[in-house]
């Protein structure tokens, strides 16, 4: 579990969200005559997941994250016409893939539960178009073997989505996130009673992408 707040990989984490959620808003704000004050919403998600790897620290072999299906929820709660605060949790059922694992072992079976606290803003007015989007939190790593501990990690995601408003309340949205999970350089995961550790790594984080699309209910 990763407890240092002043890696320089969160700083610039937290940099980036600040800068690119701020000035987005103001952009949006000076161009734009929107004709609510502001706007919340609830949001449901499907999506899938790609890329993600890290490193075997026992023989330098590549340990990749299995691409699949994932879902996920928002709720986004409107400050002013243009930016909005939102609580985001996503989950994907996925494994960590690589050639050196046995064949006795196979695959390690993993659920990710991403819990972020963040903001969108949007270009033109709040509730449609081009929006930018970040967030803050933790990641929980979930493996499936009987009597293994489970990981949580600080994490963050950046992206950008695009609504369409189909009716005064409902609006369908469309996004690509990438998600970055700070790690521990050199940690043994995944152990528990007698098992052991399943696998140990080294590097400092662990980077992947998704893409989703939602119904949105606006209000």
């Amino acid at each position: 579990m990763y407890n240092d707040p002043h890696h320089p990989m969160m700083v610039k984490l937290v940099a980036s969200l600040i800068v690119l959620v701020w000035v987005s808003g103001n952009c949006a704000g000076a161009q734009s005559t929107p004709t609510a004050n502001s706007e919340s919403s609830v949001t449901l998600y499907g999506g899938g997941r790609f890329g993600g790897s890290v490193t075997d620290s026992t023989n330098n072999s590549s340990i990749d994250l299995k691409n699949g299906s994932s879902f996920g929820v928002a709720v986004d709660i409107g400050l002013d016409r243009s930016r909005q605060v939102e609580l985001f949790y996503s989950q994907q059922d996925t494994a960590l893939t690589s050639s050196a694992f046995s064949s006795q072992s196979g695959n390690v079976g993993l659920t990710l539960r991403n819990y972020h606290v963040g903001g969108t803003a949007f270009i033109d007015e709040i509730g449609s178009g081009i929006y930018v989007m970040g967030g803050m939190g933790g990641t929980t790593v979930t493996p499936k073997g009987n009597g293994l501990n489970s990981e949580t990690f600080f994490s963050g995601d950046l992206g950008v989505g695009w609504m369409v408003p189909i009716a005064k309340h409902v609006g369908f949205r469309f996004e690509a996130r990438g998600y970055g999970v700070l790690l521990n350089n050199n940690t043994a995961l995944f152990c528990g009673g007698r098992s052991g550790c399943t696998i140990a790594i080294k590097g400092n984080g662990l980077f992947y992408g998704e893409v989703l699309a939602g119904v949105a209910a606006r209000f």
